[in-house]
């Protein structure tokens, strides 16, 4: 298991002693891109400690822009609409406010985003773009931060640090969030398990999926969870698929979101069958996460899955865990 910002070495010179701001720019700001993978985050039992980076990604290719625009955007990909709007654009105002709480000017930027991350489906949508807009003030405002500060300073905008971890390091992740900075280590390297998304029609807001929630639970319920969590990180950290059908339960948030996420209910019986590793509600919803085994043929099984939703045009997307965010500088390109 490997800790904090190792996998990620030489990308934005990460320091593991965690003290902030230890790095700093030399050359003047250039055009810079951005990859940002899509997470899982929770994995049942994991709520708001486990975090999964998938193989479906955020490119952001960013350049300074005319002084008289303060934002461009040229999108492709998945919702390439909303992801060109630029206005109430989470990417540019997370930009843009982190350089203003650091005294720093806003520089105007052109975008070129290619998005493959399902948006409002519990895939770590919001993270990506956090988590992007972070770096992108650190490397136009020449803060000199390290990928730890930019973990903490997403995640304490995001408000739990469990997809943030995810995207920034990649792999399994489990963090904690201590003295306000971002404690996580990873897991699953090498992992060639499978991953299928199956991803109903409507999205689901987090915040209603948060309200869903109740504010106390029963030391039962915490204690089940307690037990599969820590089978989750052995699973991921020594390749036990056997494990994850059991592992990936839980009782602190899936019960309470079922009824908004009925997609759910329908496929977690398919856990520990034919290939299926594992089922959970990925991250607050509505998607459903299913882990296969790394030899399963995944054509059965999205026909069982689609058999079980009772829905032939569901969309299922096939993915792989994947490694971290990754920037390249215009040097690099």
């Amino acid at each position: 298991m490997s800790q904090n910002v190792g996998d990620n070495a030489g990308l934005i010179s990460p320091d593991n002693s965690g003290e902030k701001a230890t790095q700093t720019i030399s050359a003047p700001p250039g055009v810079i891109t951005l990859r940002l993978p899509a997470t899982s985050a929770n994995l049942g039992s994991g709520f708001d400690t486990a975090g999964l980076a998938m193989a479906l990604t955020l490119t952001i290719e960013a350049s300074p822009a005319p002084r008289d625009v303060p934002l461009t955007i040229a999108a492709t990909g998945r919702n390439a609409d909303r992801c060109a709007r630029t206005t109430n654009n989470m990417i540019f105002e997370t930009y843009r406010d982190v350089l203003s709480r650091a005294g720093r000017s806003v520089i105007p930027l052109h975008l070129r985003v290619h998005n493959e991350i399902p948006l409002g489906m519990g895939c770590g949508s919001s993270a990506a773009a956090l988590l992007g807009g972070v770096m992108l003030a650190n490397h136009f405002g020449s803060l000199g931060w390290n990928l730890q500060v930019c973990m903490d300073e997403a995640s304490r905008r995001e408000g739990h640090p469990d997809n943030v971890a995810a995207c920034a390091l990649g792999y399994m992740t489990v963090s904690a969030v201590a003295d306000g900075s971002v404690s996580a280590a990873t897991c699953g390297q090498g992992l060639r398990w499978k991953l299928l998304l199956a991803l109903p029609p409507a999205s689901l807001p987090t915040e209603r999926a948060r309200a869903l929630l109740p504010i106390a639970y029963i030391r039962a319920d915490t204690v089940y969870n307690v037990q599969r969590t820590g089978l989750l990180v052995a699973a991921f950290a020594l390749a036990r698929g056997d494990l994850l059908r059991v592992a990936m339960q839980d009782k602190l948030h899936q019960p309470y979101r079922m009824e908004a996420c009925p997609l759910l209910a329908c496929l977690l019986p398919l856990a520990g069958k034919a290939g299926v590793l594992g089922v959970a509600l990925s991250g607050a919803g509505p998607g459903v996460l299913l882990v296969a085994d790394a030899d399963a043929d995944t054509a059965p099984i999205a026909d069982s899955i689609r058999s079980a939703a009772g829905d032939p045009s569901l969309e299922i997307i096939e993915t792989t865990i994947a490694g971290g965010a990754l920037e390249l500088k215009a040097e690099l390109l």
